[in-house]
């Protein structure tokens, strides 16, 4: 609410959407009918959820079934988040030359094998804890750098909805907590439930992926509501120009007198 009053809007009136509520929530099914914006929604979602997999799970499976001290716990949690800096870090050097798509492609590729490595291991019981630490180093190190791109390529293909980052925020976070509340329902004093839980979230994220690669170069559904708003953001944007006439006020003909030919000769 503070936020609201006080913090002035920084988008510039004549680009501003006025529609209103119906037509938002039809913007909202809009998207929901994209498969690009689905794609993105799998990759990003179900790699957050992954992340918070790892989170729920890992203090059971390393303090309890590893046996390792509470107060070393942080360390191992530490290395994840050293993941997490290094993935962005290389992401704000690769943006530029390589483009979001293929940041995303090959951000993905790599959470789909870091997934299914761990879940091999959780499952398997092979390798131990440093087997576990190793995989999920990639596995929650690659979500930084997915949700940024997914977000900014997502807004890209939808610039005139600002409800496609809303959608994907409200997903990412929903699937999150769902992902969480699997691992208590598997957890059943080993590492298999957190491997159970991120291997499904790795095969939704190959579906998210080959939905962004395959679909990306086709364009987004538009409605008449979309063009009508956009035609009228435009004659906003015009009629603020230096010397242009309101909308309603036509633009006056210009009057040609004809002289007869006697009067031009003189």
């Amino acid at each position: 609410m503070t936020t609201y009053l006080r913090v002035p809007e920084t988008w510039p009136r004549e680009k501003r959407a006025t529609s209103a509520l119906g037509r938002s929530l039809a913007a909202y099914g809009r998207l929901l009918t994209d498969p690009v914006t689905w794609g993105h929604t799998l990759c990003g979602g179900m790699a957050f959820a992954s992340m918070f997999a790892s989170i729920t799970a890992t203090p059971f499976v390393h303090i309890d079934y590893f046996h390792v001290r509470p107060q070393h716990y942080g360390f191992f949690f530490g290395l994840d988040i050293i993941g997490i800096i290094g993935w962005n870090v290389a992401n704000t050097r690769l943006v530029g030359p390589l483009g979001s798509l293929k940041l995303i492609s090959i951000a993905s590729f790599v959470s789909v094998i870091a997934v299914f490595a761990t879940a091999f291991v959780c499952i398997a019981d092979l390798g131990g804890l440093w087997s576990i630490i190793g995989c999920l180093f990639f596995v929650v190190g690659v979500v930084g750098l997915l949700l940024a791109n997914c977000t900014t390529d997502l807004m890209h293909r939808c610039p005139h909805n600002a409800g496609a980052a809303a959608v994907f925020g409200s997903v990412q976070l929903a699937l999150g907590a769902l992902a969480s509340v699997a691992v208590g329902m598997f957890h059943d004093g080993t590492p298999q439930g957190m491997g159970i839980v991120i291997g499904v979230t790795g095969v939704l994220i190959f579906v998210g992926r080959t939905l962004v690669l395959r679909w990306h170069g086709t364009p987004v559904r538009a409605s008449r509501a979309g063009w009508i708003d956009r035609r009228t953001s435009v004659n906003r944007a015009r009629s603020r120009e230096p010397g242009a006439l309101p909308p309603s006020q036509p633009r006056a003909r210009r009057q040609v007198t004809c002289l007869p030919p006697s009067a031009a000769r003189t």
